[in-house]
C-alpha cells in the first residue's frame, strides 16, 4: 500500500510515473517562462524601468496601494499598471481614475501571471515614457512566487488583518521578495496582531528583507514607501547608466 494515496503495490508504477511526468512539465513550463521573463527584463532595462511585482493575499491592500502612490506621485514619475486579476476589469478601472496608463489582463481559471502575459501586456505602453512599470499580479501567495516576470523585485503586501504568522506558512513567496509592506496598521487597535511577531517570521525566512509598516487610510507610512520608491528609481537609473 502506498502510505502518500493509498493505493496498490499495482498501482505503485503508474503513481510515479504520473509523478514523474508532472514534475518534468512543471519544470519545462518554469524554464519556458524563465527565458521569456530574461526577454522581458532585456526590454525593461533596455528602457531604463524599474519594474515591481506587488504579490499578495485577495484583499490586502494592493489596489488601494497603487491608487494612492500613483495619486501622489504621478507628477514625479511617469507610471505605467498592468493589472492581473482571473476575471474583471474592476481594478483597471480604478488606477484608470488616477490618469495613469493601465492594462488588465484576466487570466480566466489562472492564479498568476506569467511572463509571456506581460511581455504582450506591455505592448500597450511607450516604455520609454515611462518610468516605474507596477505589475498588480493576482491575489494569491503561492504561484506567482514561483513566476519571474522580468520584474526587478517583488514587493509582497501583508495587511493586518491576515495574522501575522503568513511569512512562515507561505515561506516561498517572502523568500522571493525584496521588500514586505505591511498593511492596514490604522486597524491594530482593533486586531490581535503581533507586529514584532510578524517582522521575526519575515526576517526569519528572508533575512535580508526590507520591511515597511503603512496604512493607505490614515496615510501613516507612506511617505517611508515613497522615499523607497524613489530610492529604487535612482538605483536603477545608475544601474542602466552603468551598463552603458
Amino acid at each position: 500500500m502506498c502510505i502518500d494515496c493509498g493505493c496498490t503495490p499495482d498501482h505503485q508504477h503508474q503513481h510515479d510515473h504520473e509523478t514523474t511526468r508532472k514534475i518534468r512539465v512543471e519544470e519545462s513550463l518554469l524554464a519556458k517562462n524563465d527565458r521569456l521573463a530574461a526577454a522581458n527584463r532585456t526590454l525593461f532595462n533596455a528602457a531604463g524601468l524599474l519594474t515591481l511585482n506587488l504579490v499578495s493575499s485577495p484583499g490586502s491592500g494592493k489596489t488601494t496601494l497603487l491608487e494612492k502612490t500613483l495619486t501622489d506621485l504621478k507628477e514625479r514619475f511617469c507610471f505605467a499598471v498592468l493589472e492581473g486579476d482571473q476575471q474583471t476589469a474592476n481594478d483597471a478601472d480604478r488606477i484608470a481614475a488616477t490618469g495613469v496608463a493601465v492594462h488588465q489582463i484576466n487570466t480566466g481559471a489562472g492564479c498568476h501571471l506569467d511572463a509571456h502575459m506581460v511581455g504582450h501586456g506591455v505592448e500597450q505602453f511607450d516604455l520609454d515614457a515611462t518610468d516605474i512599470l507596477m505589475i498588480e499580479n493576482v491575489g494569491n501567495l503561492v504561484c506567482p512566487a514561483s513566476f519571474d516576470l522580468g520584474e526587478d523585485l517583488k514587493v509582497a503586501v501583508l495587511s493586518t488583518t491576515e495574522g501575522e504568522d503568513k511569512p512562515v506558512k507561505y515561506p516561498q513567496m517572502f523568500r522571493a521578495a525584496g521588500l514586505m509592506i505591511i498593511n492596514k496598521t490604522d486597524l491594530l487597535p482593533y486586531l490581535d496582531f503581533d507586529m514584532e511577531k510578524c517582522r521575526a517570521y519575515a526576517l526569519q525566512v528572508n533575512p535580508n528583507l526590507t520591511i515597511l509598516e503603512l496604512s493607505c487610510r490614515s496615510g501613516a507610512g507612506l511617505e517611508a514607501w515613497y522615499r523607497w520608491l524613489e530610492t529604487a528609481q535612482i538605483k536603477k537609473q545608475q544601474l542602466n547608466a552603468a551598463r552603458s
